[in-house]
């Protein structure tokens, strides 16, 4: 949980007093674009960085006050996890939990447990620098929860990796949820938002949008979203970004995807303009995506920061 949450590195800030809360047992998932203030926000959860305004709790802990008990209680990978790569897989799930305090009674069997949950059987004797990229995602995960913390921080944990290690791994952070380990993630994948229970749309520092990905599309996004087809889709395409109606087009496969800026429009509205450019063509009106979702927020808030701008200098 954060109140007016705030880091600023001098004259830039980069999150913007931000206030969520994640509940017990949830996947929370935190989107945003390059430089929006989502691991500056995770490092400060984590008391990796000392927020420059605002308060927060994490498990009960006070961010500013606590910062060390925070750490010892929370798991952690980061975008560019720090595996060893010249010991094996068994001795760096070893090192994390001698780190993170787990007794050496208790140690054996934990680990194995994470050689299991992390399907990382027959791994156990290879070097971390030998395993391909989805063993050490994995590899990676297992040490963060070598110490059965109850909250979890992923930050962009499947950068790099392939489709499948991808879903393997997800399947893996349901798997966690389930269990009742609470999980805050960022991620780049569009996708994979869809497996996450809320979503926090970020934006140059500020929370935009929130809630559950199915609320969000049926209350906060009203656009059309229509998916259309036709004999010539690159002069469809074309056409269509010079119809001021249209907010957003891209291309899957031989259709187009086309979002439109006013909510009262329909399918036959799209359809009989480009019957009036001499084409013809079929539209249907489809359900949003999380990446519709993203990218017209994304574009919303851009126009409102520059209205904002225009007006200051005017003014």
């Amino acid at each position: 949980m954060t109140e007016g949450l705030t880091k600023r590195f001098g004259h830039v800030t980069a999150v913007d007093h931000l206030s969520l809360a994640v509940r017990e047992g949830e996947v929370y998932g935190f989107l945003g674009p390059n430089g929006s203030g989502k691991t500056t926000t995770l490092r400060m959860l984590c008391g990796i960085l000392v927020p420059t305004e605002g308060r927060g709790a994490v498990l009960g802990y006070d961010i500013l006050r606590q910062p060390e008990q925070i750490k010892a209680a929370i798991g952690y990978m980061s975008q560019r996890f720090s595996l060893y790569d010249d010991l094996t897989t068994w001795e760096n799930l070893t090192f994390y939990a001698t780190v993170y305090g787990v007794s050496r009674r208790e140690r054996a069997g934990r680990l194995a447990q994470m050689i299991r949950l992390a399907d990382l059987t027959g791994q156990e004797s290879k070097l971390a620098g030998q395993l391909s990229g989805g063993y050490r995602q994995r590899l990676a995960l297992g040490c963060a929860l070598a110490h059965a913390p109850r909250l979890l921080f992923l930050d962009e944990p499947t950068a790099g990796v392939d489709p499948v290690s991808r879903r393997n791994f997800w399947a893996i952070v349901r798997r966690l949820a389930d269990e009742g380990i609470t999980i805050m993630v960022t991620t780049h994948y569009m996708d994979e938002a869809e497996h996450c229970d809320r979503l926090g749309f970020i934006y140059q520092g500020r929370l935009i949008v929130e809630g559950p990905p199915a609320t969000i599309k049926t209350t906060a996004f009203r656009k059309p979203v229509l998916e259309v087809s036709a004999p010539d889709v690159r002069k469809t395409a074309d056409l269509l970004e010079r119809w001021e109606a249209v907010e957003e087009i891209v291309r899957v496969g031989d259709r187009l995807r086309v979002i439109l800026g006013d909510e009262a429009l329909a399918s036959a509205d799209l359809v009989a303009w480009l019957e009036g450019q001499g084409v013809a063509a079929r539209a249907e009106r489809v359900p949003p995506s999380v990446e519709d979702l993203f990218v017209s927020f994304v574009d919303r808030e851009r126009k409102a920061r520059l209205r904002e701008q225009l007006r200051a200098v005017g003014g």
